[in-house]
């Protein structure tokens, strides 16, 4: 076999871990390549248009942007789980005033980048609000939560209004960008309307459906439009909701035409896992993420014309807030290290593996996590960058990035697999496993070594066996996030925590932020097809194997 480096005396237990190229399981979909925020405004300053400039590098296909407020009325000035466009105003005698300037610079951002929207209809303008007042709010980390919920989250009170703003936004955003790009775009009402971001009833959600879908599919018949964006089904409310919902657009009388069901071309909900504090170390609950997950999955799969149905996964992160930073929450500090880029190598694996065994369409899972405007550095807020430099967790993105035909199969000694994690988390030992993929001229294999508890650990020895390798020399590039490597928080920490870097620190810091290989780049002679790699593997470490030829 073809050893490749770095190499070491072999421990007394390691794990063993093999992929076999020619078995192939299903496309490399990029479930992964969606990303979504709250504060809409972002988009378009400094921090964050670097950001999206990188997040749409990650991928050779588009990758796709949810953002709320899109029609909430304001100036546009950013603030925490704030945002606003001015899209819809009334003059003195009730008469509509169309303003898309701020909407089309977030769409415009999005667009010159290649990327595309998730086109979220709400939330409510205050000239349509039922319950206009108070309808501003000032949160901030610390406040009650339930604060942000003012008037932009009431029902319209004129149903013909609200679907004629809808109308008239879809048909501008086609005059734009041209059909063919609206049709690829995902226009789907409103967010989590079970709980405070909807303060109208289940009914009064499916009506303001009926009435959305209508002046979508108006203005451009060829439209995706889809919901209901519910918090995770694990929740027997919630699940109740998605229900409601689903019987509705399948057999329920539409609100518009009179006639049976609603216009469906996607499915949407979301998932969160629960980290705590326990005994002064965060523990995340991946288990409570992937449960929501499956449960939404079991219950899409039980509706036989809906089933086949794309899925999206509208939110899908280790809990509930982005901004809600560590200082005031500390069961969040596991945001600027490694725990938060294990946790996503290890959960989006799964999320390929729930969905395979539910015999469902997942098209993608939305990471709820951006960048936060003039924030503290490395603060603790649940983003992919802090004041420009990027943390651990995005380089898990640029390895999925590299990923790209099919999925392969991978075999190993331990004993989680998805079911068990799902159950249970990962509170025994070490959950150290791999996803791979087989593309035209290349394969990737990532491997991590998470576990729940943000704790202290041996490195974990790790044997790789690949198979179904091309003859003759292949090239392997062995990318590595850890302390050490791709990892600009650690460095961060050991230049003094500062809270106004210098610019050299900050250049340091931004090259630090980006994927790093762990050693140099080599030429291995797979024998017989088939290459070993041995490494250490730090707890909460990932590692990607790199294979072109």
């Amino acid at each position: 076999m073809a050893m490749a480096a770095p190499l070491f005396a072999q421990e007394q237990n390691p794990v063993t871990i093999q992929v076999d190229l020619s078995k192939t399981k299903a496309p490399m979909k990029p479930i992964w390549a969606w990303f979504g925020y709250d504060e809409p405004n972002y988009t378009y300053m400094k921090d964050g248009k670097k950001l999206l400039s990188e997040i749409s590098q990650l991928s050779k296909v588009p990758v796709y942007v949810r953002v709320h407020s899109l029609l909430v009325t304001g100036d546009g000035t950013a603030a925490l789980k704030w945002g606003s466009t001015n899209a819809y105003t009334e003059d003195a005698n009730g008469n509509p005033i169309y303003d898309w300037t701020i909407v089309d610079k977030i769409f415009d951002t999005f667009i010159e980048r290649g990327m595309k929207p998730i086109a979220q209809i709400g939330f409510m303008p205050e000239a349509l609000s039922s319950h206009p007042t108070p309808y501003r709010h000032y949160w901030k980390p610390g406040d009650n939560y339930n604060d942000i919920y003012t008037g932009w989250a009431y029902p319209p009170k004129d149903y013909n209004k609200w679907a004629e703003l809808v109308y008239q936004w879809v048909k501008h955003s086609v005059a734009k960008y041209g059909q063919k790009e609206v049709e690829s775009w995902y226009w789907e009402l409103w967010n989590e309307p079970n709980i405070g971001y909807w303060k109208g009833t289940t009914e009064e959600y499916i009506k303001l459906y009926d009435y959305s879908a209508d002046a979508v599919k108006r203005a451009l018949p060829t439209a995706k439009i889809g919901g209901p964006e519910v918090t995770g089904p694990d929740w027997d409310k919630s699940a109740t909701f998605l229900r409601t919902f689903l019987d509705h657009v399948t057999k329920g009388k539409n609100y518009v035409t009179g006639k049976t069901g609603s216009p469906i071309d996607f499915i949407t909900y979301h998932a969160k896992g629960a980290p705590k504090l326990v005994n002064g170390h965060v523990q995340m609950n991946m288990g409570t993420q992937l449960r929501d997950i499956d449960k939404g999955f079991e219950i899409v799969a039980s509706y036989p014309t809906l089933k086949k149905l794309p899925i999206i996964i509208g939110e899908s992160d280790p809990e509930g807030c982005a901004a809600c930073s560590e200082d005031l929450h500390p069961q969040n500090a596991y945001r600027n290290g490694t725990m938060y880029s294990s946790y996503t190598a290890a959960s989006f694996a799964r999320k390929y593996e729930l969905a395979e065994a539910r015999g469902v369409n997942l098209l993608g899972a939305v990471s709820w996590s951006f960048e936060f405007e003039d924030q503290a550095w490395f603060r603790g807020f649940r983003d992919l960058a802090t004041n420009g430099v990027d943390k651990p967790v995005l380089n898990v993105f640029r390895m999925f990035g590299m990923m790209e035909g099919n999925r392969v199969e991978v075999t190993q000694n331990l004993a989680y697999d998805f079911k068990k994690v799902r159950a249970q988390s990962v509170r025994e030992a070490a959950d150290i496993n791999a996803l791979a993929s087989k593309g035209t001229n290349s394969a990737g294999v990532m491997v991590w070594n998470y576990h729940d508890d943000n704790i202290p650990a041996p490195d974990a020895a790790v044997e790789i066996s690949v198979k179904g390798l091309p003859a003759g020399k292949v090239a392997l590039l062995h990318y590595r996030i850890d302390k050490e490597n791709s990892n600009a928080y650690e460095v961060w920490k050991t230049m003094g925590s500062p809270k106004q870097p210098t610019a050299e620190q900050i250049a340091k810091l931004e090259k630090a932020g980006q994927l790093q290989l762990l050693t140099s780049p080599e030429w291995i002679t797979p024998k017989n097809g088939e290459a070993q790699i041995k490494m250490k593997l730090p707890r909460q470490g990932v590692s990607f194997l790199h294979f072109k030829w």
